[in-house]
């Protein structure tokens, strides 16, 4: 199932990564749903790596992000549009997201950002003193990251289950179907993409809450 889409992810299977691309999407997909602050690493012109923490929204097929357009990614990003991506909060296991992907620029002040940007990070631009009018004015360069791989690797250990994680994978097994369906889609279209062409043109996959 979904044979051409298996080459995203490396095939792993021992402690510490992921068996298959499906199983490292199901663990990173849910995490850029609900996670607020991803770190994006490009490279500088010479070579050297630059690493920086930024707000940003997941659409089901890419995460987009705004930024000044003078800012040092947004420079190495029009020289080299090559980055990763790392999502989650590591704990004391590693159980993190790490994304190969592309960025695409568009011109500055073309795509301006949406309202569910400022409804997502309403209590971080209230205490930053930041109004939607601010923000938009000042960070006109969009930035869309689009992944080409999850990397397997997810760390060292399961977590441990407690209350609060058994409830919530209670909540995941009700909406695992549609999750499945999701992931299904989100899967053929990105196997599609790296072949080259694109398939019957689709809206992005709605991930449950």
């Amino acid at each position: 199932m979904h044979a051409a889409a298996a080459s995203i992810a490396a095939p792993a299977a021992r402690p510490g990564y992921d068996p298959d691309a499906a199983a490292t999407a199901r663990r990173v997909l849910p995490m850029l749903a609900e996670e607020r602050v991803v770190w994006l690493s490009t490279v500088r012109p010479d070579g050297s790596p630059h690493l920086v923490p930024t707000w940003f929204l997941w659409d089901g097929e890419a995460l987009l992000v705004w930024s000044k357009p003078n800012a040092v990614k947004v420079r190495n990003l029009r020289a080299n549009p090559r980055l990763m991506v790392a999502v989650g909060d590591p704990h004391a296991d590693f159980n993190v997201g790490l994304i190969e992907a592309s960025a695409e620029l568009a011109a500055p002040g073309s795509l301006s950002v949406p309202d569910a940007f400022f409804a997502k990070y309403h209590d971080e631009l209230a205490t930053a003193g930041l109004d939607p009018e601010g923000f938009r004015a000042t960070y006109t360069q969009s930035v869309r990251v689009v992944p080409s791989r999850f990397v397997a690797w997810h760390g060292r250990a399961e977590r441990p289950v407690t209350a609060a994680g058994a409830a919530g994978a209670a909540g995941a097994a009700r909406t695992a179907p549609r999750l499945s369906a999701a992931l299904a889609g989100w899967l053929d279209r990105l196997a599609d993409r790296l072949r080259g062409f694109d398939s019957t043109p689709a809206g992005p996959a709605a991930l449950p809450a």
